[in-house]
């Protein structure tokens, strides 16, 4: 599959085949792919939770209140330490959502090259998430994911792009 296929196959996905399984290979390839994602300042201020036991599951289960998700077999889940991304000294910018956006889009597209079903969610309870990943005062989770193989009868909804016209301005 070339580049602008990938892209173009992304798609939010909300049904999982629960028990089968990720190789190992296959779950290390795509969080290479994540570990070699550029940050300002190649700061690289990210951690990866990888959400496999059934104890676990069940805590991220929690945190987002949708049926669809007890079909998940594997949450992939980037955190930030604010304080160690890349500041701008200008206006106080931090770098932190733009870094672990990069790390997500570049873990959603790997898993999507892997034949894998992802879904972007950031409408999770960050309180809950916080104290079921035990993280510390200055790590915060921006968004996570889905991460498995979708049932061949799944139903998926196409959505619609804008042109290209209504989106880009040559100057």
């Amino acid at each position: 599959m070339d580049f602008y296929d990938l892209v173009t196959r992304r798609c939010s996905v909300r049904s999982y085949e629960r028990n089968k399984a990720i190789p190992d290979d296959v779950l290390l390839r795509i969080l290479n792919a994540g570990r070699v994602a550029p940050s300002a300042a190649n700061l690289q201020p990210w951690r990866f939770h990888v959400v496999q036991s059934e104890t676990m599951l069940q805590k991220i289960y929690s945190c987002y209140a949708r049926g669809w998700i007890q079909s998940v077999p594997c949450f992939l889940i980037v955190s930030g330490n604010r304080d160690e991304a890349w500041v701008r000294r200008k206006d106080g910018y931090n770098s932190i959502e733009t870094d672990l956006t990069i790390v997500m889009d570049h873990l959603v597209l790997a898993a999507t090259f892997e034949g894998l079903g992802t879904c972007w969610i950031a409408a999770f309870d960050p309180d809950m998430l916080r104290e079921a990943l035990h993280l510390k005062p200055n790590e915060e989770v921006f968004a996570m994911t889905p991460l498995g193989y979708v049932p061949p009868d799944a139903v998926h909804f196409p959505t619609s792009r804008k042109s290209l016209d209504e989106i880009t301005e040559f100057l």
